[in-house]
């Protein structure tokens, strides 16, 4: 890259954040001192001349623990922008996924392909499938996005739920409201819902993962027989702190409304927050940071153990959509078949490939690829994998070539009509599980 181009300048600005420690604390950041008021959220004149606005991610009346709403002070308020129009909504889909028919099939995809000249993260966002009902804020969605171009006089925010963006090829700078978040392949990014961000290119192009969480916000899952640590630990989710933009000129912001995409041209930046606090806020986590639990005797404890984040819904212990990662781990469980096991589920799994390989498929699983197993699907080691895990000597094992993760959900997820039909569909993965011949010796 030559020294003119903007990536330098934005992984320079990338390389030198700061971040506030700490999952669903009450942080506060002010990018200019004295511009949060003191001992009160909306004071007769804020300070600096400043607009106080609260942005709600839950309803006021939710319990304390769950309430999720931020204070901002900020050069204009929200409210002041013209009307929104509709826009082409691309290759986005949200549910109800009503094009095509929920498919038992086990299926799995190549990474898409490369994205025409002058994609930008919000033009390469393609839609893989999902449930539920985002009118009705239960359910998620499967996305993809492929590109090569950064936003440029572009903000988006979607009212329809948050967003998870697994990076997967290619660092992100991601300018939001609330401050700056840097976040490469191995990170996750949460945007919360109704956030204003612009996404920026650190390298000639991104490749990643998005799930979009129409329910309940994500959580940090309860513990319960483990205790009081493990998993993921609170203090490695960093939110940003407050950096604000004050920019005149046209920027085109767009608003994902009830499954379509709607955009108004502002004359001002609308990133031009300059103090905040409160919970509903940004944030990023390094996946390496995960405190992994296995067995240290003898089978596997179910694959729930790798959740790092929860949407609950209305029945306990069953997610509208948990996030799971299978990060770098010691194998070392006695007389035990060690990948994971043969396995039919109640919950459907799309499973996503970060970096190296998948320990449950020793081909065609590859970085940037997913794999989608309904409820109650058969899936489990191909023949390769099954064959060699049985005859393997069982001495410690560590797994440190593969990064993946998984979105489970207790709907089945419906593709759309362009996963069902892309030409980056595996049309033969059925076939991986051919030449598990017949053991049975009675």
């Amino acid at each position: 890259m030559s020294g003119d181009d903007p990536r330098d300048h934005a992984r320079k600005t990338a390389e030198g954040l700061g971040y506030l420690s700490g999952f669903g604390n009450e942080h506060s950041s002010e990018a200019v001192p004295g511009a949060l008021p003191h001992g009160r959220n909306s004071p007769q004149r804020a300070p600096l001349g400043l607009y106080a606005e609260q942005l709600s991610g839950t309803a006021f009346t939710e319990p304390r623990a769950h309430n999720r709403r931020s204070w901002l002070y900020r050069i204009r308020p929200s409210a002041a922008h013209p009307a929104f129009t509709r826009v082409d909504n691309g290759a986005i889909r949200t549910a109800p996924f009503t094009e095509s028919v929920p498919d038992p099939n086990r299926l799995r995809w190549n990474p898409l392909p490369e994205p025409a000249p002058g994609t930008d993260w919000l033009a390469g966002l393609w839609t893989l499938g999902g449930n539920g009902d985002a009118t009705q804020r239960t359910g998620m969605a499967v996305h993809l996005y492929h590109a090569n171009s950064s936003m440029t006089d572009r903000v988006f925010s979607d009212a329809d739920g948050e967003l998870l963006i697994v990076p997967e090829h290619g660092g992100l700078l991601l300018r939001t409201e609330f401050g700056l978040l840097h976040a490469e392949p191995g990170h996750v990014a949460l945007i919360p819902r109704g956030v204003r961000f612009r996404v920026e290119l650190l390298d000639e192009s991104a490749r990643g993962y998005v799930c979009e969480n129409y329910g309940a916000p994500f959580q940090l899952p309860d513990l319960g027989p483990i205790g009081a640590n493990g998993l993921a630990n609170a203090r490695d989710f960093k939110a940003p702190v407050a950096a604000y933009e004050d920019a005149d000129g046209p920027v085109e912001v767009v608003n994902k409304f009830c499954g379509n995409l709607w955009a108004a041209t502002y004359d001002h930046s609308p990133l031009d927050v300059v103090a905040w606090h409160g919970n509903h806020v940004p944030y990023v986590y390094d996946l390496r940071r995960f405190n992994v639990i296995g067995t240290i005797s003898y089978d596997h404890p179910d694959p729930s153990i790798f959740t790092v984040l929860t949407s609950p819904s209305d029945t306990p212990g069953l997610a509208g959509v948990d996030f799971v990662v299978f990060a770098p781990r010691w194998l070392v469980g006695e007389d035990t078949f060690r990948p994971p096991y043969f396995h039919r589920n109640v919950m459907s799994e799309y499973m996503g490939l970060i970096e190296g390989a998948y320990d449950a498929k020793a081909e065609g699983f590859v970085p940037g690829g997913g794999s989608l197993h309904n409820m109650m699907s058969a899936h489990g080691p191909d023949h390769e994998t099954f064959e060699k895990a049985s005859a393997a000597e069982l001495k410690p094992q560590r797994i440190d070539d593969g990064l993946a993760f998984m979105f489970e959900t207790r709907w089945p997820v419906t593709a759309t009509e362009q996963a069902a039909t892309a030409g980056h569909l595996q049309r033969g993965y059925d076939d991986v599980w051919q030449g598990l011949e017949r053991h049975f010796r009675p």
